[in-house]
């Protein structure tokens, strides 16, 4: 029998995920679409591979195991599965069509709504992908600055530009890994020493779990702008979550371009560019950025749908609500047990994140044992809370009971070093996400 959302007396069925999986690796190279979602973020041998359906913040695997769900499609269920004001949008869109010979007027709609509600967005641009936009963003920057060097700061996707830079670089030229460098996060003073009339932007996710310093981004907007090199805002994790106009409506702080996907149309493939029209101007004859479903309808009709929804129940406040009674919660109970040292929920609200330390302790070994652990109690956690609408005050109550049960044995565990011989399947591997050691350079032209 299936597992549900329980203490339940043993992990939950695989065997139906199993099978999936070897059939995937017959036929498929990689196995998954996406780092996050693959397997080796989920402790093969004990973990589901494959998800059959989803409600509101639930979903049930292959096997029929039900789960609460923290990672939320990797971000896009902004709201929660199966929404019916966002399902009816699409179904009413469909009974027209898809993707059509000529531009749909929902690319026309779509665009004003976004232009009102993000600031300093005076033109917009649609794609499906972050990847997309954030490499179109790089490509029209260095058109209008009429310069080469990039200075990246977060994960902004997978081609040249940028993955040139990490240990997935094969397959890129040298030239193109020389124009790239990376920075760290709040580290104001490498940028100011760096930035020379070669660098053509400097792009940053706002926030990943670190919160900036005070000041850090309007100053790196202003020194930006003194040198003539654009800003952008990488926001698809920030937009549409933190505030309803992204990071730069949370901050105060002006972009020059910014790029959104994850939460702007709860599932559907959308991304957009948006900015200053100066430089996005520059798309309409010299810069080439196009793609055929670009302006495909019913992820224009699901954007239009959740940006209303989000408008209506001010989610992003929900957001921030539920997330922090979450990470606070999940504090209080670590330094009641005595394990803040080991064990912490870092980041904004809308997005959290439970980091493990522990001396002479491998930090994957203790994430998979909560993994594991959390799964066997109907739980479906990759390390994160990526919170939505959907998720209940009985979703987060039981959440925490679950927490209090496991980490006092964590902590046991971890006292008598025995956490690795508890694990019923292989240690997670380590995400994808860092670059190359921090290598911004002096000024050098």
């Amino acid at each position: 029998m299936p597992n549900s959302v329980q203490f339940n007396a043993a992990l939950p069925p695989i065997s139906v995920s199993q099978s999936w999986y070897h059939r995937g690796l017959e036929v498929q190279k990689p196995i998954t679409q996406t780092l996050a979602k693959g397997p080796g973020q989920f402790s093969k041998g004990v973990a589901p591979i494959y998800l059959q359906k989803g409600k509101g913040s639930h979903v049930w695997d292959v096997d029929g195991n039900e789960y609460i769900d923290y990672n939320m499609g990797i971000g896009p269920l902004s709201l929660g599965y199966g929404i019916s004001e966002i399902d009816q949008a699409i179904i009413e869109q469909l009974k027209d069509g898809i993707t059509f010979s000529l531009m749909h007027p929902l690319e026309v709609e779509v665009a004003e709504i976004i232009s009102e509600i993000i600031p300093h967005a005076e033109a917009v641009k649609f794609s499906k992908t972050g990847a997309d936009v954030t490499s179109a963003a790089i490509r029209v920057a260095r058109a209008f600055t009429g310069r080469d060097k990039v200075f990246c700061c977060g994960y902004h996707g997978w081609h040249d530009w940028y993955i040139g830079i990490t240990s997935r670089g094969k397959g890129i030229p040298e030239s193109i890994k020389n124009l790239s460098f990376t920075f760290g996060f709040n580290d104001i003073e490498s940028i100011r020493e760096a930035l020379d009339e070669s660098v053509a932007c400097v792009i940053l996710e706002p926030f990943i779990f670190e919160k900036p310093q005070e000041g850090f981004l309007k100053e790196l907007a202003a020194i930006c702008r003194a040198n003539g090199t654009l800003l952008i805002f990488d926001e698809m994790w920030t937009g549409f979550r933190i505030a309803l106009g992204g990071a730069q409506e949370y901050f105060g702080v002006k972009a020059d371009l910014a790029t959104f996907s994850k939460a702007c149309a709860n599932g559907m493939p959308l991304a957009i560019l948006t900015g200053r029209k100066d430089v996005m101007q520059l798309f309409d004859e010299d810069v080439f950025s196009y793609t055929t479903f670009g302006g495909e309808a019913l992820s224009l009709a699901a954007a239009k749908a959740t940006i209303s929804f989000m408008k209506e129940h001010a989610v992003p406040k929900v957001l921030e609500e539920k997330g922090l009674w979450l990470q606070n919660a999940y504090n209080q109970l670590t330094s009641d047990l005595g394990m803040s040292h080991i064990s912490a929920c870092v980041g904004y609200p809308c997005r959290t994140m439970l980091t493990y330390a522990a001396e002479g302790q491998d930090s994957l070994v203790l994430k998979t044992f909560m993994q594991q652990e959390l799964l066997q109690k109907g739980i479906l956690w990759g390390g994160f809370h990526n919170m939505s609408y959907s998720h209940s005050q009985e979703d987060l109550v039981y959440t925490m009971k679950a927490y209090a049960e496991i980490l006092p044995r964590l902590k046991l565990a971890i006292e008598s070093n025995t956490v690795k011989s508890l694990l019923k399947g292989e240690v997670l591997e380590a995400v994808f996400r860092k670059v190359t050691d921090h290598n911004i350079k002096p000024k050098v032209n």
